[in-house]
């Protein structure tokens, strides 16, 4: 179970796949973890590296004493790309993952090759939402929030089709740290990257859930609009595209990174 030491905190991931090919780096949404990309995973390993890691304060990964901001997630990105002598890096990220590589895309492109936006924004929700449900899960643990989280991640007729792996989602979900999970909310309550992207230049692909009422297809080309090499692909899904639009995802995602 492999860590790195970044600063405060023991940050986890995993390596899979041949160390001297090209690297991805996979980051996970709010209240998931790096097993999310299991799939994607083992279908890009066959010709990359691909990294995937525990955001701070999710899955195996500490959290840390100090708040948290969008800046301190991404710079775990480049803290765990440096313990690894990774000089630059594919990144690919979901939700709030997304929003971790459009920061990267801003702050440290030298880092990046390609950058794929997965059901994100550059603004997700609003300040008073984030802090509100960061109050609720302090308050209350996460059950609250678990309860209704299918519905916002999968459309019902998936739900209704593949039970178990919903099932096992949500159990996660509960299962993760409240104060970890409350930390994030608060870092993507301040977070706001609608002035900054513009000045994202790499390749960069925005994948869109046409069923996701979290990150819209419209959201999606916002993005498209602002990054000046950036396309758009759609798929059947709500917001955790990568599970329910398996298929279609990965081969995106594969196809765009080959290039």
């Amino acid at each position: 179970m492999p860590f790195v030491r970044l600063n405060d905190v023991n940050l986890h991931y995993r390596s899979d796949g041949d160390p001297a090919h090209p690297c991805v780096v996979l980051s996970n949404s709010l209240g998931t973890d790096l097993s999310m990309w299991d799939a994607q995973a083992a279908e890009l390993s066959r010709h990359f590296r691909v990294l995937r890691y525990d955001t701070r304060g999710h899955g195996r990964s500490e959290r840390g004493a100090a708040p948290l901001t969008l800046e301190t997630l991404g710079r775990d990105v480049v803290g765990l790309l440096d313990a690894l002598a990774i000089p630059c890096a594919h990144f690919c990220g979901i939700s709030m993952g997304g929003m971790i590589g459009q920061w990267l895309g801003i702050h440290v492109p030298q880092r990046l090759g390609k950058l794929v936006l997965a059901n994100t924004a550059a603004r997700i929700g609003t300040a008073e939402g984030w802090t509100s449900r960061a109050d609720l899960v302090r308050r209350d643990g996460m059950d609250g929030v678990a309860d209704g989280a299918a519905a916002r991640w999968f459309t019902r007729a998936f739900s209704a089709r593949s039970p178990r792996l919903v099932g096992a989602m949500i159990g996660r979900l509960r299962e993760q740290d409240p104060q970890g999970y409350a930390a994030c909310c608060d870092a993507l309550a301040l977070a706001d990257l609608r002035d900054g992207i513009i000045a994202i230049r790499c390749p960069t692909l925005v994948i869109a859930g046409r069923a996701d009422p979290v990150t819209t297809v419209a959201d999606g080309r916002r993005l498209v609009e602002a990054i000046t090499d950036a396309t758009l692909a759609e798929v059947d899904a709500s917001h955790i595209s990568n599970i329910e639009a398996e298929h279609p995802f990965s081969e995106h995602l594969r196809r765009f990174l080959a290039a």
